[in-house]
């Protein structure tokens, strides 16, 4: 079930509070969850007011055109590295102009793993006034199983810097 009944919907109800309280704003940059984040967070009535929106940024001549991605960096590091999840971040919000940014990027699976880079390697990068994190998961599961946690994951690391709330696991 989607929405506040399910842990990710009760973050982005909180996350959409948190960011109403402080008059702040979101944009996000996603590629292995597709737009899932986005969708938990306008899931929650108001959030036109705090969601400037996002890209989907799944191929990868789609992270260099909609979040400044730097295709170099790209062939180097991969796709589903920290420095391209840092780019997008940058990138998304450098268009957007808000106050908080997140990128999601990684390996859903099944395909597309290697021996460095295994299927559930996901790195999350978020910046605001507080500066840019990264997290690296290393989730399980089928695909959909893998987007959800990185979702989840995502939310949870947006509260951790904002208010030193939320859920804190694991960081990279």
């Amino acid at each position: 079930m989607i929405g506040p009944t399910t842990d990710r919907g009760r973050l982005a109800v909180q996350l959409c509070s948190t960011l109403r309280q402080r008059k702040e704003t979101l944009s996000a940059a996603e590629s292995c969850t597709g737009g899932w984040l986005a969708r938990e967070v306008t899931a929650v009535s108001g959030a036109s007011d705090i969601f400037w929106g996002g890209v989907v940024t799944y191929a990868d001549e789609a992270k260099s055109i909609l979040a400044d991605g730097p295709a170099v960096l790209i062939r180097t590091s991969g796709a589903g590295s920290a420095e391209v999840a840092v780019a997008l971040e940058e990138g998304i919000r450098g268009r957007s102009g808000t106050d908080w940014s997140v990128s999601i990027t990684g390996i859903a699976g099944p395909t597309g793993g290697s021996p460095e880079k295994p299927v559930g390697t996901v790195w999350i990068a978020i910046a605001g006034r507080s500066g840019t994190t990264t997290r690296l998961i290393m989730a399980t599961g089928s695909r959909d199983e893998i987007r959800a946690e990185a979702v989840t994951e995502a939310l949870d690391l947006l509260l951790v810097a904002m208010e030193g709330g939320g859920r804190s696991s694991g960081s990279g």
